[in-house]
């Protein structure tokens, strides 16, 4: 016990760590409880050795309160001493947290000095414009990729040309089959009135092939027209009657 107090231990003595000495004072604890069960216990039996002697042997009865007595203050000694203990375990085990603890938030502040290392706002604000400027020229080199056009571009006024003389190749066929000009390609080769002055006149082909158009047309007039004059006299041949 003198030991726990700093007493008895040379100069060179090694100084126990706040972990052994909680398990010595609890080792220590522990005995003293018993101690307390057992004289709690002398108690008990030297009080029923007086009550037994009270009338028959008052001596007997007499030194049986006097050991009760000495065993009661032996056990308000033993108590005193349990509520220093415990009261000095407690105080051991929170200075221990406490310790630990500022322990472990020194470890978390040399990790995270580790982790920053030389990093400062410059640097992310460094980092982040180089990032910024590697992504637009990659948006750069897509949008190259993309827009590039492999091989010669075709000219639109090669096809235009091609296309009508397609087209004029189908129409002299079927004139050739026909004998008469179809009036949807006639009107299709007829300038428009807003570039009737830029464009150039019609070749002879195709002035011979609007004049069949015209004359067709002419023809499906007439005969519409015959058409209805025929009924027009059916009707009053039937009113008359």
């Amino acid at each position: 016990m003198w030991s726990w107090f700093g007493g008895g231990g040379g100069g060179g003595q090694r100084k126990d760590s706040p972990k052994d000495a909680i398990l010595g004072l609890r080792s220590h604890l522990d005995m003293l409880q018993k101690r307390e069960r057992h004289l709690q216990n002398q108690i008990d039996e030297q009080q029923n050795i007086a009550r037994k002697n009270a009338n028959t042997n008052k001596n007997v009865a007499k030194a049986a309160l006097r050991r009760k007595k000495t065993h009661e203050q032996a056990l308000d000694q033993t108590i005193a001493q349990i509520g220093t203990l415990e009261q000095q375990i407690n105080s051991i085990e929170s200075a221990n947290i406490n310790r630990e603890t500022l322990a472990a938030m020194e470890k978390a502040s040399q990790a995270m000095k580790q982790i920053h290392g030389k990093l400062t706002p410059e640097k992310v604000d460094e980092t982040m414009e180089k990032l910024r400027d590697q992504n637009a020229l990659s948006q750069e080199i897509v949008d190259a990729i993309t827009g590039a056009t492999i091989g010669e571009q075709v000219d639109d006024m090669e096809l235009e040309e091609e296309l009508d003389q397609l087209q004029q190749e189908q129409l002299d066929e079927a004139i050739l089959k026909t004998g008469h000009v179809p009036l949807s390609d006639a009107v299709h080769k007829m300038p428009t009135p807003a570039n009737a002055e830029r464009t150039s006149p019609p070749s002879p082909l195709v002035s011979s092939q609007l004049t069949i158009a015209a004359v067709s047309s002419r023809r499906q007039a007439v005969e519409e027209e015959d058409d209805e004059e025929a009924e027009l006299r059916k009707l009053q041949a039937e009113m008359a009657m």
